[in-house]
C-alpha cells in the first residue's frame, strides 16, 4: 500500500483553489499510477462547489442517477417554479408541479422529508458544516431520503471537505478498473479498502476518477 502523500499539509488545503488542488493531484500522482494515468488524462478540472445549504442537498438528489444534461433541465425547472429552493417553499409547492418538472415521486418525497427535518431543526446544515467528516455523515444519514452517497457528495461538493470517499459509487469503481485494467469492478467494501492508499485526500481522487470516466465516456460517444 503505497504512503499517503506528504508533499502538501491537509490543513492547507482548499479544494476551489486551482494552486492548492494542483499540488495535491500531483502527489497523489507520484504515490499512486491510477491517479498519475488520470491526471495524464484530464489534467485537473475544477473543484466546481455549490452553496452548502438545503438547495446544495436538494440539487444532489435531483441529479441522483441522471445525465448532467437532463438533471440540469429538471432542475432548472424546479427552480423557476419555486424561485428560490428553500424548505419552506419545497413543502407549500403542489407534489403535481413538481412532478411537472420531472423530479420522480421518489426524489419528491425525499427533498420533502430533507426539508422537514431542516425546518423542524432535526437537521441543522450549519452544525453539520462545522462537524468532522464523520460526524457531519451521521447527522446528514439519520434524516430519511440522505444515503451515504448523497451525505459523501454533499460533504465534496457543497462543504469542499478532501477526504471524503464515495466508495459505493460505480462510476468511481469504473474508472478504477478500466485505468487498471482489471476485469471486474471492486465491491463496495473492497474499494473502501482501496481508497486508504489515497488518505488524506481520498476525495481529490474521487474527484480525479469521476473526471477521467466522464472524459473517457465523452470520448466514446464522439467516437460512436
Amino acid at each position: 500500500m503505497a504512503k499517503a502523500p506528504k508533499t502538501l499539509a491537509v490543513i492547507e488545503l482548499d479544494v476551489t483553489d486551482a494552486k492548492q488542488l494542483t499540488k495535491a493531484v500531483r502527489a497523489l500522482a507520484k504515490e499512486c499510477a491510477i491517479i498519475k494515468a488520470a491526471h495524464a488524462y484530464v489534467g485537473v478540472p475544477e473543484w466546481r462547489t455549490r452553496a452548502g445549504d438545503y438547495a446544495g442537498l436538494a440539487r444532489i438528489i435531483a441529479f441522483q442517477q441522471l445525465s448532467t444534461k437532463a438533471a440540469g433541465t429538471i432542475w432548472g425547472r424546479v427552480e423557476v417554479l419555486l424561485g428560490k429552493v428553500t424548505p419552506k417553499a419545497v413543502l407549500a409547492a403542489d407534489i403535481d408541479a413538481l412532478r411537472a418538472c420531472g423530479l420522480s415521486r421518489p426524489k419528491i418525497a425525499h427533498i420533502r422529508s430533507i426539508a422537514e427535518a431542516v425546518e423542524s431543526g432535526a437537521l441543522n446544515l450549519r452544525r453539520v458544516a462545522k462537524a468532522s467528516d464523520a460526524d457531519a455523515q451521521a447527522e446528514l444519514v439519520a434524516v430519511k431520503g440522505i444515503g451515504p452517497w448523497t451525505a459523501d457528495v454533499y460533504l465534496m461538493f457543497c462543504l469542499g471537505r478532501w477526504d471524503v470517499f464515495p466508495h459505493a459509487d460505480i462510476g468511481l469503481s469504473e474508472a478504477y478498473r478500466m485505468i487498471s485494467g482489471e476485469r471486474k469492478r471492486h465491491p463496495p467494501k473492497k474499494f473502501l479498502r482501496t481508497g486508504e492508499r489515497w488518505r488524506p485526500y481520498r476525495g481529490v481522487a474521487a474527484h480525479m476518477l469521476w473526471s477521467y470516466i466522464n472524459a473517457a465516456r465523452d470520448a466514446q460517444r464522439g467516437g460512436a
